[in-house]
């Protein structure tokens, strides 16, 4: 790897980690379009601390008062003292059953799942569930009912949104994707199941980054790799991705997910025609 793949990787890092589109699929996708090898789930996982510093960055308001409510909590005996309390408990409980299901599939994940046939899949797959929730949000809008916004989120909306994020350990799902999917299912407003769905991912992306950084650090570090290299993907992921946040957040206020459902059709039916027709190795 050098310096020059090493922007590019983070670039696509930061555009697609919180666009519905799925960042680990688009970084085996493009590295093998450009004849470059599989940057491998350790890397991947490490450079998304640049996206998680810019979630952290960008909801640092709603971070600390959350954070403040569970200290207060935890001192005075009342874990659920105050919404914001009761919030920061759902996050934790919500990111339980992805961490359980990641370390029960941990090799298929880093293995088997990374199959450009596997994402392929996945792109068209989790498009025509998106789909099916988009529907599921017009049909409760035509007949009166009203979104639920985060401050009304309920256990059951979280932990169900909090499975939903389990299929995002399948490269090219998306776990925003994953994620605004099961919260539109679980009656939320798009604004409010994209919001969700980056507060969601912090503690999991930091196990996850965390995790592979100890594990893999003697390969993150060799000559193939590098340490300039691994930073700066993280960097420039971090600066893509704040602005990728941004952009989303305003477009779901006013628009659906019909654009990147489209997108992610497109992507998957090319990347699955591409495969067939031998012009990529299926590894």
């Amino acid at each position: 790897m050098d310096i020059i793949q090493a922007i590019i990787l983070g670039i696509i890092q930061g555009l697609t980690e919180f666009l519905p589109i799925s960042s680990t699929g688009h970084l085996r996708i493009i590295p093998a379009l450009l004849g470059w090898g599989d940057p491998g789930a350790a890397f991947t996982a490490v450079i998304q601390f640049g996206t998680l510093v810019a979630v952290l960055l960008y909801f640092r308001t709603d971070i600390v008062t959350i954070t403040s409510a569970v200290i207060r909590g935890i001192a005075a005996k009342d874990l659920f003292q105050n919404r914001d309390a009761t919030l920061g408990w759902m996050i934790a409980a919500g990111t339980v059953p992805i961490v359980i299901v990641g370390l029960l599939l941990k090799s298929q994940i880093e293995t088997t799942f990374r199959s450009l046939y596997v994402i392929g899949v996945s792109l068209i797959a989790l498009a025509l569930v998106l789909m099916a929730a988009e529907w599921y949000t017009k049909r409760r809008a035509a007949r009166g009912e009203r979104l639920v916004t985060l401050e009304e989120l309920s256990w059951k909306e979280v932990m169900t949104v909090g499975l939903w994020q389990c299929v995002a350990l399948i490269p090219g799902s998306s776990r925003s994707g994953t994620t605004i999917t099961g919260g539109l299912f679980a009656g939320m407003d798009r604004a409010t199941a994209a919001r969700f769905s980056f507060l969601l991912s912090l503690p999991s992306v930091l196990a996850a980054g965390v995790l592979e950084l100890v594990k893999e650090r003697e390969l993150l570090l060799s000559s193939d790799i590098g340490l300039v290299n691994l930073l700066t993907a993280t960097v420039v992921s971090g600066v893509v991705g704040y602005a990728s946040i941004a952009f989303l957040l305003n477009y779901l206020k006013n628009h659906s997910t019909y654009l990147f459902i489209i997108y992610r059709i497109v992507a998957g039916t090319a990347l699955l025609l591409a495969l067939n027709a031998g012009l990529l190795p299926h590894l």
